[in-house]
């Protein structure tokens, strides 16, 4: 399978796993009745899979190079954070289909101006004509797959 192939289905499993993590992570958090108590579960369990991944890899010697990197990399925690705790305290009130559409929206933008501009360091990518009709079909298709 080329490589291409092989990271398009793993971006789609990530992306099939958003919804299904926000409709359970919700559903604890109603049972615990505080979402974020079901956040902190959801990292404790994150974490030890991702140790377990880290130690069958040998991905540990990574840790040695830590303390170097600059500061604004360790936001990328914050934003996990926030969307977990936002996903879990709004998707039972809002709907996890409007929830995860507006996170869907969000991504498409954000992406965008990632691509567009080469930030953080990621490929550039200017939006074309081509893409900016892509992506506004793509935004158009989230809203409608949304009405009711």
């Amino acid at each position: 399978m080329p490589d291409t192939l092989r990271y398009a289905a793993i971006m789609l499993a990530a992306g099939i796993g958003i919804p299904v993590l926000a409709a359970l992570n919700a559903q604890l958090g109603a049972r615990l009745a505080s979402p974020t108590a079901a956040a902190v579960v959801l990292f404790c369990v994150a974490m030890l899979g991702a140790l377990v991944v880290m130690l069958v890899t040998g991905g540990q010697s990574g840790f040695a190079s830590l303390p170097g990197q600059p500061w604004h990399l360790f936001l990328a925690g914050l934003f996990v954070c926030f969307y977990v705790l936002s996903v879990t305290f709004v998707a039972p009130r809002f709907g996890v289909g409007n929830a995860v559409f507006f996170v869907l929206l969000g991504q498409v933008i954000s992406a965008a101006a990632i691509d567009q501009f080469g930030l953080f360091g990621a490929i550039l990518r200017p939006i074309t004509l081509a893409r900016a009709a892509g992506l506004g079909f793509m935004g158009l298709g989230l809203f409608l797959i949304q009405r009711a």
